[in-house]
């Protein structure tokens, strides 16, 4: 065999690795370790407060990903994993406040009203995890988890560790999710618009041209 084919087969193999590697990886994090997590939870106590976070809302019917979210939320709680839920997000891409959106839904599925929170400042993911996170310790919730979908899971457990909360991940089984029924509940949206709403995508647009404007730099998200 040349030099020359000894390479080619040499990065053939390599991407190869890489290519296992990668679903070995994915596959691990979206269905063994949610699984794990969840299995390792229900032998410890119920949690104080479990932490969803939000997903956008055009005052429409909710989206599978809400749906996916708040079912899980909701079943951590009537199966006893969870005293209470706290939904977080404020009105970011659109007109309708996340988590109150989000908490309408979840008492519509049979969560009581007072084991319902929101935290509506939230903008961005580690937002969602530390604004969250403040209200949850202001309550004198000690145990607390983050709930979300295994792919945003896997996005927030680094800022866990980075800002050293007490949180533990659990995300969602999909064994489990796929099998909760979630119907397409009448809620009173209106009750979530923002007035005066202007989207983030236009202030963090504005807050560019200004620094531009004055020489500066952004800091990338």
């Amino acid at each position: 065999m040349t030099r020359r084919k000894k390479v080619i087969l040499f990065f053939v193999c390599l991407a190869a690795g890489g290519l296992i590697f990668a679903h070995a990886h994915f596959y691990y994090n979206t269905f063994y370790k949610p699984e794990q997590l969840y299995r390792t939870a229900i032998k410890q106590p119920p949690f104080d407060a479990v932490i969803v976070p939000g997903i956008p809302c055009d005052g429409g019917k909710w989206g599978f990903i809400m749906k996916w979210r708040v079912g899980w939320s909701v079943y951590l709680y009537k199966t006893g994993l969870a005293k209470n839920l706290i939904y977080s997000g404020g009105a970011v891409y659109t007109p309708y406040t996340e988590a109150v959106i989000m908490a309408m839904y979840a008492e519509k599925m049979g969560v009581p009203k007072e084991h319902i929170f929101t935290e509506v400042k939230a903008e961005h993911t580690t937002e969602n995890l530390y604004y969250s996170w403040q209200l949850a310790t202001e309550k004198g919730f000690r145990r607390i988890a983050f709930a979300t979908d295994p792919f945003q899971s896997l996005k927030v457990e680094p800022y866990i560790k980075k800002f050293g909360l007490d949180v533990n991940p659990l995300p969602s089984v999909i064994d489990i999710t796929r099998h909760i029924q979630v119907k397409d509940y009448q809620i009173e949206s209106y009750k979530a618009y923002k007035l005066g709403f202007v989207s983030i995508r236009e202030r963090e647009s504005a807050e560019e041209q200004e620094l531009n404007s004055k020489g500066g730099r952004i800091k990338l998200k």
